[in-house]
């Protein structure tokens, strides 16, 4: 079998070249480089070496994973012929793509690469930036790299942003974190003689960055936390500093249990935001929703149960395990196969366990949410009216029957008829596909709304409500509808 040769032409030009790697090159018989604009290869050409480049595949693909699978491609053919030499800027084990593809086909028996020297440009590029990599440093690939792959706190380096267009990608993605005016550097041809370091606001970077294989992209950490707001671990310690040995007394004597009733006047005031259209709004609710989370996730960690992190990895495994149509093989190209699928999954984990369809479905601050919960779960098994017909009927039947019963019935039977008719509400409710437990939230809201109104005229009127009559007060009601358009 032929093999492949790696070399590295490291991260500047000659000078910085090691001998062996010079004199390889200088006599290699079969010599192809990923790109040609490197300093190396230019004084190289100079002295009369001959090389091919693959410069022509960057021009013929939109993405650079296709430039990537494309060379490797070739140079697989290539190697079928005769063993090759493949040289290519930095190291070759240095955000090199287009080696991890072939590392890859070599563990697939269809190539021998050897691997060869090169200097790597961090070295030099932690020299010009003067920063010691112990302290956290990322290299990430600027063709592809994430928002949440960026960690505010440490030393950011970004390679391989070739044009404008991806450098206003990456000027994007990190001005989802930094702010707009944060100042960068543009590293360009570190430690060689053409070395310069050009720092600019973040909003200008497209603007100035001078893009060739020798730039890298540098973000200093923030060690503040109060500049870090928009990561997750920032929220994360501020929780737990909340709950420290000197954090606030209030917080530290939190429980799940006292929590409670916070996460459900938090989850309520989302829904009314929600209902508003008000995105800042939503955006505050969302937070404090949020920092009920943190909250337990940080007590269960501080009594030594469990921590954000199995927290994650138990909703993560579920949506993973529960959706199989996007991340396994099975189909599914309408919701209600999706639902189908997931109450399918759902009893296939529970088989053995004793386990009832309705279990985990009661909230204890909701009765109506609770039938409702219950109402839709049995639903999905069949047990459900064939129509809103049925529904209907059913209604009337109880409250033909709760009308017997308060007309001749004890005060328990009175309030068992009463539960079986709102029961039946419920499920008209469902029926329509609207929430009970919102249709109350909104009554409620909107029954304190008129009634202060009547108290509002009451104390500029006659000052006291036994002073009238109950049609008075009914017109104030009235006029508070109005009002309400």
């Amino acid at each position: 079998m032929n093999e492949i040769t790696i070399i590295g032409l490291g991260a500047s030009d000659l000078d910085q070249l090691p001998l062996g790697i010079y004199k390889k090159l200088k006599t290699a018989e079969y010599l192809y480089v990923r790109t040609e604009q490197h300093p190396v290869l230019e004084e190289l050409r100079a002295e009369g070496l001959s090389f091919t480049s693959f410069d022509a595949v960057y021009e013929q693909n939109d993405q650079f994973e296709g430039v990537y699978e494309e060379i490797v491609r070739q140079l697989l053919e290539l190697a079928e012929e005769h063993s090759i030499m493949y040289a290519v800027p930095g190291h070759p084990l240095v955000a090199e793509q287009t080696v991890q593809l072939l590392i890859e086909a070599e563990k697939q028996g269809k190539i021998k690469i050897r691997i060869e020297g090169g200097q790597s440009f961090l070295d030099p590029i932690f020299g010009a930036l003067r920063i010691d990599p112990i302290e956290g440093f990322q290299l990430l690939d600027g063709t592809s790299f994430k928002r949440d792959e960026v960690q505010m706190n440490a030393h950011v380096l970004i390679g391989q942003v070739y044009d404008a267009f991806s450098a206003s990608e990456v000027k994007l993605t990190l001005m989802d974190k930094y702010p707009d005016d944060y100042e960068v550097t543009i590293v360009t041809a570190a430690g060689s003689s053409e070395e310069s370091l050009t720092k600019v606001p973040l909003f200008e970077l497209d603007r100035v960055m001078k893009l060739d294989n020798l730039t890298t992209l540098y973000v200093p950490p923030i060690h503040e936390k109060e500049n870090r707001l928009k990561e997750w671990q920032t929220l994360r310690q501020i929780v737990a500093e909340l709950r420290g040995p000197n954090g606030c007394p209030w917080d530290k004597e939190q429980t799940h249990t006292t929590l409670k009733k916070y996460a459900v006047e938090e989850v309520y005031e989302l829904l009314q935001a929600i209902d508003e259209e008000d995105d800042d709004h939503i955006v505050e609710e969302l937070g404090d929703v949020l920092l009920q989370v943190f909250l337990h996730a940080q007590i269960g960690e501080d009594n030594g149960y469990f921590s954000m992190e199995d927290v994650l990895n138990s909703i993560a495994d579920k949506m993973i395990r529960r959706h199989p149509h996007v991340f396994g093989n099975v189909k599914a190209d309408s919701t209600e196969e999706v639902l189908r699928n997931w109450q399918q999954i759902k009893s296939e984990e529970s088989k053995g366990s004793g386990y009832s369809l309705l279990e985990g479905e009661m909230r204890a601050d909701s009765s109506l949410l609770t039938s409702f919960n219950y109402q839709k779960k049995v639903a999905k098994v069949g047990f459900d009216w064939p129509d809103v017909s049925g529904a209907w009927e059913k209604f009337q039947e109880e409250l033909d029957e709760w009308k017997v019963e308060l007309a001749e019935g004890t005060k328990d039977s009175q309030v068992d008829e009463l539960g079986d008719l709102l029961f039946t509400i419920v499920n008209l409710a469902r029926f329509y596909n609207l929430s009970p437990e919102q249709a109350m939230i909104q009554a409620n809201k909107k029954f304190k709304s008129r009634f202060q109104f009547i108290e509002e005229c009451v104390k500029n009127g006659k000052g006291d409500f036994s002073h009238y009559t109950l049609e008075e007060l009914d017109q104030y009601w009235k006029d508070a509808k109005k009002i309400e358009g």
